[in-house]
């Protein structure tokens, strides 16, 4: 009868259900760090690569019953992410930093442009994004996830970026990059010239830069910090390079120079106790959260400032000075004083 029938069927949908449920996740949860990264690199953007992740992780779900194992479960999940940002990026604006707009400024005096909060600006990530598990960090040591690189990669088209991301960045075959994109190996190929091609008239994307050690690093940056909220601006022109360069996205307006960058922070930023830094880690370089002070108690939220460096000085200061990316590097809204 079917009350009899009923609760034997719901049980044995829930019997056979939460074994694939825990296979599944088995199978497939040690590869989501490496897939936030590959869905950062294809779409410069934290927020909108946890949200591809989650799609990729629903596609293979529901998918799952028909995965015969052509391919390995890592590839599998690489074909439904790189798909997933493809059909994403479909008609949507590159995410530039204000150096791949327009020509840098050598003169502080300048009027700077308006913001522009409504250009989808490149964001940078937390290393924890990353992890040890990611190939890349592997593979292609930190050149993968430099802010340099992630700007370069926004000059591609969508599926030259995946080609050389997936080639170059993770090291698949031509053959599985190829069944990923369900497209055959010469086309792979031929993107990959092209992409490879269009990177090197972008100029150097600091690969390998010749960082200083651990330790000189680390007096490097408590001196910068030290130089920047003590406004003492002798000390910060010491620590930067003849050619170092300066940009603010959303502020479109950027700087090139020591003499530039210098007379910038010297006339418009540096306050005696107007800033707070706290380090971090982004995009596999040095980096602090930033706040502002606002009263005689309390700083907000500013930003992140991401560091370069070259020998035992600064090459580039990029600072996203956007407060919602605080949260992402797990940085307080308001600190008290």
């Amino acid at each position: 009868m079917p009350s009899d029938i009923e609760p034997s069927t719901t049980e044995s949908r829930t019997a056979t259900t939460v074994p694939a449920e825990n296979e599944f996740a088995a199978l497939t949860e040690r590869f989501r760090k490496e897939l936030l990264a590959h869905c950062y690199r294809m779409l410069g953007s934290v927020h909108d690569a946890e949200d591809l992740v989650q799609e990729t992780y629903l596609r293979a779900w529901r998918g799952f019953g028909g995965f015969e194992g052509r391919s390995s479960v890592r590839n599998w999940l690489y074909k439904i992410a790189t798909m997933a940002c493809l059909t994403a990026l479909e008609g949507r604006s590159r995410r530039p930093l204000p150096s791949g707009l327009g020509a840098p400024e050598d003169d502080h005096r300048v009027a700077m442009a308006a913001r522009q909060p409504e250009v989808a600006w490149l964001q940078p990530a937390p290393d924890s994004l990353f992890g040890f598990d990611d190939p890349a960090a592997i593979v292609a040591g930190r050149m993968g996830v430099r802010l340099a690189f992630l700007a370069a990669l926004q000059l591609l088209p969508a599926r030259q970026r995946a080609v050389l991301t997936l080639r170059d960045v993770l090291a698949f075959r031509t053959v599985e990059v190829a069944a990923m994109l369900d497209t055959t190996p010469t086309a792979v190929d031929s993107a990959l010239r092209r992409a490879r091609s269009r990177l090197a008239q972008a100029g150097p994307v600091a690969a390998d830069l010749a960082e200083p050690d651990e330790l000189a690093q680390r007096r490097l940056l408590d001196d910068y910090v030290d130089a920047f909220t003590r406004a003492d601006h002798a000390a910060l022109l010491e620590l930067m390079r003849a050619d170092v360069e300066m940009e603010m996205p959303p502020t479109p307006t950027w700087f090139t120079g020591r003499d530039a960058v210098h007379g910038f922070l010297r006339s418009r930023i540096l306050r005696p106790g107007l800033w707070r830094f706290t380090p971090v880690r982004a995009n596999g370089q040095p980096a602090f959260v930033v706040h502002k002070r606002v009263d005689d108690h309390h700083y907000e939220a500013y930003g992140i400032q991401v560091l370069t460096l070259i020998g035992a000085r600064i090459a580039r200061i990029t600072a996203f000075n956007d407060p919602p990316l605080v949260g992402v590097f797990g940085g307080a809204p308001i600190l008290e004083t």
